[in-house]
């Protein structure tokens, strides 16, 4: 019998898929589902974001090595990632360097300018004109792309005027300075070592335009800076724990054009963050990139874990959705979600436990004032180790639960490869 892989490594152009574990106890379940539905596609089992981390009020280090016992558990000798996700400073690099991380995903948002696509061009005094002026020392770029337009291979032509390129600049110019500095200190500090780099910029409001993505690509490009994936902001909406709110047909359309760009500038692999549950767009998404993607997912796993204990402890589940429903108007405010505490009923109008179920894990609303209270939950001195108790109790139900789960969203990957 082979021996059990400990080491995670980078995993190329392979489609890939992450899964974050936020309670350091559903690997298992994850490696069943990704055994019976997902071959073909390599697993990223030790993934966490260091906002994440800070809620959990776990380490890096912990992460990995909850990831690592498993796999020793099931002596899985394939290859493995290990994703720090969402990197924002030179110490978030460091801290998930020391711990073994391989996949660093940087994340820019606090440099993006959200509001750039509201700004009225026209003119020298225009409010596009003013702002860009703030940053075009930073953008030297510029002059590249101004009425320079493109043709990729299968007839995509994409258009550069000044308007386009200034917003992007306006936009996007800080992030790609950040990204690019904060890539080269990864660079340094895995020197002599294995590393991949994703760069994500989906948590914006707007949608990243196919220039915006050819210039941030090809910026980074000319910097030395491979990313093995980028995560644009696409088109429709990816609020967390629910399926893809949009037009199916205009993302795909979309989609194609985004993969025609990364297969010219690369290649690399489109991402897709907030990946959980967009069961409706994930067929699509490996067909369209040809096989060249990522699909991060994170919160699922945890509500998952809370349906366990619904089905175990319904006293416990049920004092979970108080607290929940009381900690939402807080812990919803870094997120982007639709869920309104006045649609769904307390648990004290709900008397049947396997309708309490289905309204707070099958049903938009219940599922995200759940899924954005997870760190409320876990660091509660009472619940979160009550919670783990209940998985550690039922490592049965635990690991069914998330095999069937996880599951159906790799087998509609698979359907399109």
């Amino acid at each position: 019998m082979a021996k059990a892989n400990l080491t995670p490594v980078p995993l190329g152009l392979k489609p890939s898929f992450g899964f974050g574990d936020r309670l350091g106890l559903a690997t298992s379940g994850h490696l069943d589902a990704l055994k019976n539905q997902g071959q073909g596609i390599s697993g990223i089992f030790a993934q966490q974001s260091i906002r994440e981390m800070k809620r959990t009020n776990r380490t890096p280090t912990q992460v990995m090595q909850a990831a690592q016992a498993a796999l020793a558990a099931a002596n899985y000798a394939e290859p493995w990632g290990a994703d720090a996700d969402h990197l924002k400073t030179p110490a978030d690099v460091d801290v998930t360097a020391a711990a073994g991380f391989v996949f660093f995903t940087i994340d820019p948002s606090d440099h993006v300018d959200t509001q750039a696509d509201n700004y009225v061009a026209g003119g020298t005094d225009s409010e596009l004109a003013r702002q860009f002026a703030k940053i075009k020392d930073q953008t030297p770029w510029v002059g590249q792309y101004v009425d320079k337009p493109v043709s990729l291979p299968g007839g995509l032509k994409i258009a550069f005027d000044a308007t386009t390129v200034q917003r992007a600049a306006v936009k996007y110019g800080r992030a790609i300075r950040h990204t690019i500095e904060l890539a080269g200190h990864i660079q340094k500090v895995m020197a002599g070592k294995a590393f991949e780099i994703e760069l994500s910029v989906d948590e914006t409001p707007q949608p990243t335009t196919l220039a915006e993505h050819y210039i941030i690509a090809d910026q980074l490009r000319q910097a030395g800076v491979k990313v093995i994936s980028l995560a644009p902001r696409y088109v429709g909406d990816f609020e967390k724990g629910i399926d893809f709110k949009g037009d199916i047909a205009t993302f795909q359309r979309s989609l194609t054009d985004h993969a025609a760009i990364a297969r010219h500038l690369g290649p690399y692999k489109l991402s897709l963050h907030s990946g959980s549950d967009k069961l409706s767009i994930y067929t699509a998404f490996a067909r369209v990139t040809g096989g060249l993607f990522h699909v991060k997912t994170a919160g699922t796993s945890y509500l998952e874990a809370l349906r366990v204990v619904a089905r175990h402890d319904d006293g416990l589940f049920r004092r979970i959705v108080d607290f929940s429903r009381g900690r939402f108007a807080e812990d919803r405010a870094t997120y982007h979600i639709s869920a309104e505490l006045g649609k769904v009923a307390p648990p004290s109008h709900v008397s049947d436990k396997k309708v309490l179920e289905k309204v707070y894990l099958d049903e938009n609303d219940g599922r995200q004032i759940l899924h954005v209270t997870f760190g409320s939950v876990l660091t509660d001195a009472t619940l979160g180790l009550a919670v783990k108790e209940v998985l550690k109790t039922h490592p049965k139900t635990h690991t069914e639960v998330l095999t069937s789960h996880f599951g159906k969203h790799l087998a509609a990957l698979k359907k399109g490869m």
